[in-house]
């Protein structure tokens, strides 16, 4: 009834942050992880995320101060830097676009009419910016008179903007990070490092911004600080 396979991948993760020096990790398996990644959720199928994958030594060696130094970077043998572009929502949206023109055989249908208005008029509303902040009050202005007699999706500004395309890259991080586990390996996400000195190591442009960076080796004992603590199931589960 129960996957006892997931179950032992999910357990077996854990962020370890002291990787086994003599023990390599395949190019294969970042590969095949961040392809994985690559098929996580994401909201309206934007895709609004790279990832840059550090495997030489020299471009380890560059990154590792940037994370402060940190055990799980000095000893990774690959890292991969998750990064947002919200930015590229326009190319991305257009993308989607193409594609239901192309899976389109004589007169379009019902959901395929539907798709095309929602890149063509509804993706634009959600993410364009104005220096002004004009379309900001607009945005706030539909939701708040289309939720008076109804539910309705609130939409923003930048910030409300972020946190959707950063959750997005999250569930791609997690995807890889599972992938790595399942293939024998461990990995560390990070949150400790210079944003601005990676943003101009990896020469990202304005609008992309780090989500996290993933270390991945071959852990060890020492690498794992202790047993997996975690609130009471009672406290944060809430049947309604």
């Amino acid at each position: 009834m129960f996957s006892e396979e997931f179950q032992k991948i999910v357990e077996f993760r854990r962020s370890n942050r002291a990787y086994d020096s003599e023990i390599d990790v395949e190019d294969e398996v970042i590969e095949k992880s961040i392809k994985r990644a690559i098929l996580a959720p994401n909201s309206s199928n934007l895709q609004l995320w790279e990832f840059h994958w550090i495997k030489s030594q020299q471009e380890l060696d560059r990154l590792t101060p940037l994370c402060l130094n940190q055990s799980a970077a000095k000893t990774a043998k690959h890292m991969v830097v998750f990064v947002t572009r919200k930015d590229l929502w326009k190319s991305r949206s257009k993308w989607n676009y193409d594609k239901i023109v192309k899976s389109i055989e004589g007169k379009p249908g019902k959901l395929q009419k539907g798709g095309l208005n929602y890149y063509k008029k509804l993706i634009p509303l959600v993410y364009m910016n104005d220096p002004f902040y004009m379309l900001t009050t607009l945005r706030k202005t539909i939701s708040f008179f289309g939720g008076l007699r109804k539910p309705f999706y609130r939409m923003g500004g930048k910030s409300e903007q972020r946190i959707v395309v950063h959750k997005s890259c999250a569930l791609a991080a997690q995807n890889f990070m599972l992938s790595i586990a399942a293939e024998g390996f461990h990995s560390c996400p990070m949150e400790g490092f210079d944003n601005k000195r990676v943003k101009k190591m990896l020469n990202l442009s304005y609008g992309a911004e780090i989500n996290m960076i993933i270390s991945v080796g071959k852990g060890t004992d020492k690498g794992v600080w202790g047993p997996r603590y975690r609130v009471p199931y009672e406290e944060v589960v809430f049947k309604r």
